[in-house]
């Protein structure tokens, strides 16, 4: 937990006010001498609309390329949020904001949400999108590609919401960084790939003031791959983190999930670590890495984790106590004197730990298609049904949004049996649906693709509704609340699916 800020008397004044909202645009062709109150007279700049901006507002802004913005001392609501939203699928800030490298720069702020913008290029030591000392903000639907320094860093920012975002290429380090004493963290169904350092990164860096602890963290439903150090999903000073239903493969010179201290005030302990799918390549590390004082409460279960590195294997663990594992799949290789040397799983089995556990088969016998990235299981996986409902309380869908469990047990690993293949395919990774979740109606963003079919689909792969294929306004009225998939086949043939909530 931080140390508060005392609130302004300027701030709570606008806290306590009765305010209109107000909408404001932001256009390429727009000048910020006009009233920005329509797209026809559209402000030119977001920096010139965020200076405007009181809770409840929310700030549209239309396809083209922008420098980026710096928000200070500005307070939404709960019920009123500062919202900025992309009104299309192409607005991205290619320059940095006029204070700092950073495209988008939230600080000093709380109830901001950031919606649909991609932040590119950023110089110097700059970040995407850079959210500190900021308490309930939400970072969605963002794209964040080779920034100087990370996709998304926070510091110092309580509950906030981190989720579908794409974050690639960081030239310096992370995808996602939470830093500092940030409480109740949610990063969930996020891409992280191609970044120099770490995945998501979580870091409570006493150094930094506050209590050194994030509490709390709940890390779910993100896929993180071809990242090139440290690990995908690494952990200092994090107390009582859940990290389930992650898709982790071809991290380089990297552990798959890694618990430690190094700047926290304490080892990460207390993990529930349920139904992920971690594959580490011959130059990775450790499948799991858990440093001593992190076994603390620490829990491991219905985990895919294969190791294809010549010694190195699936868990490392410097001290046992407080320690549980079971109903994963495994190779043979385990450690319980951390990371220097591997025993079988039968050593392993006799210090209690795994008595449930099974040898992994070939990869190509458990998952759809490994070489291309498909990790749904093929039927006759030996992961089908051989989990254990220990994990209930947590998981309850896998990473597409499909139930568990859906067969007479929990699956191991992230994908329940039967789940829509091609949720995540390489083809779908330019659709972008926006609000999600979503009530009434949801907007459709290809780029430059356009499709011949567009289905919405239940959990049982039900068709629920069929939409005219150049729809980019997508009617949902009517359709009862939870999760459904979006169906969208492209013009050349390609098919995916994407995870749609609705309200």
């Amino acid at each position: 937990m931080k140390i508060p800020k005392p609130i302004t008397l300027a701030a709570a004044m606008l806290l306590a006010g009765t305010l209109a909202a107000t909408n404001y645009y932001v256009s390429t062709s727009g000048n910020d001498n006009n009233t920005g109150l329509s797209l026809q007279n559209a402000f030119r700049t977001i920096h010139h609309a965020a200076g405007l901006v009181n809770a409840g507002d929310t700030v549209f802004v239309a396809n083209g390329a922008y420098a980026g913005f710096d928000l200070r001392e500005a307070y939404g609501t709960a019920a009123n949020p500062i919202v900025f939203k992309a009104l299309g699928s192409a607005v991205e800030i290619n320059q940095s904001g006029p204070i700092r490298n950073d495209g988008i720069n939230i600080e000093d702020c709380s109830h901001i949400v950031v919606d649909g913008f991609r932040a590119n290029d950023m110089p110097g030591n700059g970040n995407g999108i850079r959210v500190v000392l900021s308490d309930f903000c939400v970072v969605r639907h963002c794209s964040c590609n080779h920034n100087a320094e990370r996709g998304i860093f926070t510091a110092f920012t309580d509950d906030i919401l981190i989720e579908y975002n794409v974050c690639t290429n960081a030239v310096d380090e992370h995808g996602i960084y939470v830093s500092n004493s940030s409480d109740r963290p949610i990063v969930r169904y996020n891409e992280c790939y191609g970044n120099n350092n770490i995945g998501i990164h979580f870091n409570g860096d006493l150094s930094q003031g506050g209590d050194g602890i994030i509490s709390d963290a709940q890390v779910y439903g993100n896929i993180i791959y071809g990242n090139k150090l440290a690990a995908g999903i690494n952990m200092d000073g994090v107390e009582n983190p859940v990290i389930y239903n992650n898709l982790i493969f071809d991290n380089h010179f990297a552990q798959g999930i890694a618990l430690f201290q190094q700047d926290g005030a304490i080892p990460s302990r207390g993990a529930k670590i349920y139904n992920n799918t971690i594959i580490v390549p011959s130059d990775g590390r450790w499948g799991i890495l858990v440093n001593d004082g992190a076994n603390a409460g620490t829990e491991v279960y219905n985990n895919i984790i294969i190791n294809e590195h010549q010694w190195r294997g699936c868990i490392a663990l410097e001290n046992t106590a407080g320690f549980k594992s079971d109903y994963n799949i495994l190779n043979d290789k385990m450690s319980a004197e951390g990371d220097g040397s591997a025993v079988p799983l039968a050593s392993w089995q006799a210090l209690g730990f795994d008595l449930h556990a099974l040898l992994a088969d070939e990869p190509g016998q458990l998952f759809t298609d490994p070489a291309a990235g498909d990790f749904h299981l093929k039927a006759g996986a030996q992961a089908i049904n051989a989990g254990t409902s220990l994990v209930n309380s947590i998981v309850t869908t896998d990473i597409d949004g499909h139930p568990r469990p859906a067969g007479i047990a929990y699956d191991i690993g992230a994908y329940e049996f039967g789940s829509p293949t091609g949720a995540h395919d390489a083809a779908m990774l330019a659709v972008e649906l926006f609000p999600n979740p979503a009530t009434g109606f949801i907007f459709l963003g290809l780029g430059a693709a356009s499709a011949k079919a567009i289905r919405l689909l239940d959990s049982k792969g039900q068709v629920v509704r069929l939409f005219t294929p150049f729809s980019r306004q997508l009617d949902i009225h009517g359709i009862p609340s939870g999760a459904y998939f979006l169906e969208i086949t492209l013009d050349d043939g390609r098919q995916g699916m994407r995870k749609v909530l609705v309200k």
